[in-house]
């Protein structure tokens, strides 16, 4: 067996930890340089005066300028676009100047190809420790997609501002399409009938939908004058073709036989017959007839299952005029009718109205307005005939505010009150 005396060191740990470090030390060196020169923005120190003493290279790259032709050469200012360089001198400057800092600043650079890149700038001013000022460090963030993004943002903002103003454009013109459908369901103006007073209101709750209430006065012969008053299922198109054609269908019943009862049946047999195949659509109506006589008016109505009218007394009085029993019109193929009759004197007012001012909600727990408030508030009203009773009420619809989510019609018929005798010339 074959020995050797040939000693083997023993490892010096002293001098293994200093050549580790060594080692870390000089990675970390270049792992700081590495970092400082390929950082994904652009780094750069300056002497007060504005001259580049220092560039990292991503910096460099942006520019397509090599480090000698910056460092010692050229100032900060010179990097910029000339808008860059007119808001660096007025503005980023004097600011760094009085701060010591200053951060996310706006600017463009000059870049490769002389294109424009739009970056965001971070100064901040080095002082001993005297606290005098000794370089400006600053950083450069690439800001292009930034930028891209803004564009877009603001691109996706215009268009949707277009949008907005063009759905606005498009609402007012439904809007005024729908006022001028409207009052195509509706007499331009309630004739003049001497000796009587009418008049009437019509008040939308939304601009955007179509209301289905209708109302109509027109004579039947010298002595003799038709009006009727109604409320269609619904809103929209198809509530504006149940108006239009229960308007026709009365107007041309009355005329061919007065009855109130009668009307209101054959207008129940026009819609049954109409919409039976189809979605159910049906309405309340009230129809009369007023008989003008010397001092007083006689009314003679029926109704189908529309609100009762109220009549307003020349003494200030107010009492409904009862029409029990009357069915919705076009429900069913027959329907009964209730009907009802009145005198008006002088000072009186016949009042119609649809649900929506009877059912409008009110107060702070929102509760129904109902025929007994109305009823009130028409005992309170000065009876002055039919047009101050119409403004009356045209206020409180106003008043109503969001509480009134129906359409609501308004259509008086009165005497005014007999005229007082001018008092005879004194003789002389």
């Amino acid at each position: 067996m074959c020995r050797t005396d040939q000693s083997v060191p023993e490892p010096n740990e002293e001098q293994d930890v200093d050549a580790t470090d060594a080692v870390f030390t000089s990675l970390l060196e270049d792992s700081v340089e590495e970092l400082y020169e390929h950082a994904p923005c652009g780094y750069l120190s300056t002497l007060m005066d504005g001259t580049i003493a220092k560039i990292n290279t991503t910096l460099l790259d942006w520019l397509g300028l090599e480090r000698a032709q910056v460092v010692g050469r050229m100032r900060f200012a010179d990097l910029l676009t000339v808008g860059g360089k007119l808001y660096h001198e007025t503005h980023f400057a004097p600011l760094l100047q009085m701060k010591g800092e200053v951060s996310g600043i706006a600017l463009d650079i000059r870049a490769v190809g002389r294109q424009r890149m739009p970056v965001l700038v971070t100064s901040k001013v080095k002082t001993s420790q005297d606290g005098e000022p000794m370089l400006i460090r600053t950083t450069v963030f690439d800001a292009r997609d930034r930028r891209a993004y803004e564009a877009e943002l603001l691109r996706g903002r215009k268009a949707a501002e277009e949008a907005r103003r063009q759905s606005e454009a498009d609402r007012i013109r439904l809007q005024e399409a729908l006022a001028v459908l409207q009052q195509s369901l509706l007499p331009a103006e309630l004739p003049a009938i001497p000796g009587l007073e009418a008049r009437s209101h019509y008040h939308t709750a939304s601009p955007d939908l179509l209301g289905g209430d209708f109302y109509d006065l027109f004579p039947l012969d010298d002595r003799r004058w038709a009006f009727f008053l109604g409320d269609v299922c619904g809103k929209g198109p198809q509530a504006a073709s149940v108006t239009s054609l229960a308007r026709y269908t009365l107007r041309a019943a009355a005329l061919h036989d007065a009855d109130p009862i009668t009307v209101l049946t054959t207008l129940n047999t026009v819609l049954h017959e109409r919409y039976a195949s189809g979605e159910a659509r049906y309405c309340t109506a009230v129809f009369g007839v007023l008989q003008l006589a010397d001092g007083h008016v006689d009314v003679h109505l029926a109704s189908g299952g529309h609100p009762p009218a109220l009549i307003q007394r020349a003494d200030g009085s107010a009492d409904y005029l009862p029409t029990p029993g009357g069915l919705l019109i076009g429900i069913l193929p027959r329907a009964p009718f209730a009907a009802a009759r009145a005198r008006l004197l002088p000072g009186d007012t016949l009042l119609l109205y649809t649900d929506g001012l009877t059912e409008a909600r009110t107060g702070r727990d929102r509760e129904l307005y109902g025929e007994d408030g109305l009823h009130a508030f028409t005992a309170t009203q000065p009876p002055a005939g039919p047009q101050a009773l119409i403004t009356a009420l045209s206020g409180l619809l106003t008043d109503f505010g969001d509480g009134l989510d129906d359409d609501t019609a308004l259509l008086a018929l009165g005497i005014p009150s007999t005229l007082p005798t001018p008092a005879s010339e004194d003789l002389p």
